[in-house]
């Protein structure tokens, strides 16, 4: 058995019991570059393989990882294939667990807290709010440039847009977005979410590619920033009291 397993935004403790499980039992754990690699710790005893990719430099290729995933399935009775946030949000989940049906091989699925709601959550920023947002859109900011035909259009309508991976091209992508929502509209960049070295940055459309931004963060776009404000507002005055 494949169990594809998502390891949570970053926390350690923010990982599933579920996944915990299927790591305290693995033969081999095969693993993306982690948030915290404090969490490999539960596969005590396992082979690990480490198959990461970073911007700009891919340690291996999408191809070779799915054959390194077929030949540990074929010969072991338990691999885990270990990725960052949830297996199925832009992590490539679904290419791999078709290479490995494709040659007879048990895929079992283990759900990771994404970043996406996960970071913002940690944060205390509702990424939905009664009044506020109804509807949320979550979107790659860093397409694969070997396709053909770009598909993110950045004309969402949906009152909340969260954008992963989204940095190295936050100025044309936020360029894009203002094509169709105010320049106004608030803005949250959280670097580091869920980690001790958190940072969060607030702006707006049109100001915030002028702060200083490290990778990784993740933006989200929308009037529930404004919600999050007014929870740190709160905060910050019963400190006072």
């Amino acid at each position: 058995v494949v169990y594809l397993v998502g390891a949570g935004p970053g926390d350690p403790d923010l990982i599933t019991v579920k996944a915990i499980k299927a790591l305290k039992k693995a033969d081999v754990v095969i693993y993306d570059r982690l948030a915290n690699e404090e969490i490999l710790n539960h596969a005590e005893g396992a082979e690990l393989i480490y198959v990461g990719k970073k911007a700009g430099e891919h340690y291996k290729k999408q191809e070779e990882i799915n054959q390194i995933l077929i030949d540990q399935g074929q010969k072991h009775e338990n691999v885990v294939r270990l990725k960052g946030g949830d297996p199925f949000v832009f992590g490539r989940g679904g290419e791999e667990m078709l290479a490995l049906l494709e040659q007879g091989i048990i895929v079992e699925f283990i759900p990771g807290v994404t970043s996406a709601i996960g970071v913002p959550t940690s944060a205390g920023l509702p990424v939905t709010h009664r009044g506020v947002a109804t509807s949320l859109t979550v979107v790659t900011g860093h397409e694969d440039p070997t396709k053909p035909n770009k598909q993110v259009k950045w004309d969402f309508k949906a009152d909340t847009i969260i954008i992963l991976m989204g940095i190295g091209l936050l100025k044309e992508n936020i360029g894009e977005i203002m094509k169709h929502k105010a320049p106004e509209t608030p803005v949250c960049v959280i670097e580091n979410g869920t980690m001790s070295d958190q940072r969060i940055i607030t702006g707006t459309l049109e100001n915030i590619t002028e702060k200083h931004i490290n990778t990784p963060a993740l933006v989200i776009v929308g009037n529930v920033v404004d919600v999050f404000k007014e929870a740190l507002i709160k905060k910050s005055e019963h400190k006072k009291d």
